[in-house]
């Protein structure tokens, strides 16, 4: 059903993440927000990718972004975790497993 104002409700061969997908984002975002780690998100919604960016602050650069890139999908997996200045912590076909690194960084932040 298109959206009311006469839109798509999203464009042709637009990449996303599925429910249970941004469920499991979220609720990673929701608990560094809980200890102090984030204060802001972002999603990007391309042809290509998909992608979840945290923030410690709204004015800098993001200190995660996971994207999600379906062409990957038969190498090195879809998923990717970034990290602060743009250098790759994490690839795999699982998103649990790409968002380990965070988790442990979580855990850290809790201890402290």
């Amino acid at each position: 059903m298109p959206f009311p104002g006469g839109f798509p409700r999203s464009a042709p061969g637009q990449i996303g993440f599925t429910r249970e997908e941004l469920t499991r984002i979220l609720d990673l975002y929701g608990r560094m927000v809980a200890a102090g780690e984030w204060r802001d998100y972002a999603m990007d919604f391309t042809r290509d990718f998909a992608a979840f960016a945290a923030f410690r602050r709204a004015a800098e650069n993001p200190q995660a972004r996971v994207e999600k890139r379906p062409a990957l999908r038969a190498r090195q997996g879809m998923w990717t975790l970034f990290g602060e200045h743009g250098q790759v912590l994490k690839r795999g076909h699982e998103l649990a497993g790409v968002l380990a690194p965070m988790e442990r960084r979580l855990v850290r932040a809790v201890e402290e």
